[in-house]
């Protein structure tokens, strides 16, 4: 039986699907739960930095661009930071205790630091379904967590493998005299 479940969430549609599987599940066993966002420059929807490095070389834009990208960055913190708050609101309202935490920097090492310092028994993420050359060039947070953490993981699976488009699945075009 689980008692402390860590839920690693983002903001994809899939995270819902996550968290409410968390939610069952915390209900059914009493468990209490840990919302984890962890904020990552490579997450979808963040701020890209390149816009905002293109202009570097124009000294008196610097300081706009550098504030401009800030000021996103912040409100990407803040939506991520309201969807913890109203998904901890929604547990409180079928009597499920639950905290949350943002944290900054690397998604699989945050989320397996703080099973191992709150005392989790279990982790429940999602995954995106990368595989083969798109998982190795991309990384996967859940395969990750999958081999470093300190308790028990569950892994909802996220879009189908048709749904996504993997660089194991793109076309290659080779120049000619370079197919033998």
């Amino acid at each position: 039986m689980f008692h402390k479940i860590l839920v690693a969430l983002d903001a994809a549609k899939s995270s819902q699907r996550v968290f409410s599987e968390a939610l069952a599940m915390a209900q059914a066993m009493g468990a209490q739960l840990m919302l984890l966002h962890v904020l990552s420059p490579d997450e979808e929807g963040s701020p890209d930095i390149s816009t905002f490095s293109s202009l570097v070389y124009y000294p008196g834009l610097r300081d706009d661009n550098l504030k401009g990208y800030l000021e996103q960055w912040e409100a990407f913190e803040q939506r991520n930071l309201e969807l913890l708050r109203s998904r901890a609101t929604e547990a409180a309202a079928v009597g499920v205790t639950a905290e949350f935490s943002q944290n900054t920097g690397s998604p699989s090492r945050t989320i397996c630091d703080l099973a191992r310092i709150w005392g989790a028994d279990l982790i429940i993420m999602g995954r995106r379904g990368r595989s083969g050359w798109s998982e190795a060039l991309l990384g996967s947070v859940s395969n990750y967590v999958n081999h470093h953490a300190p308790c028990s993981v569950l892994t909802i699976q996220g879009a189908s493998g048709k749904d996504i488009a993997t660089a194991d699945s793109l076309e290659v075009q080779v120049p000619r005299g370079f197919d033998r």
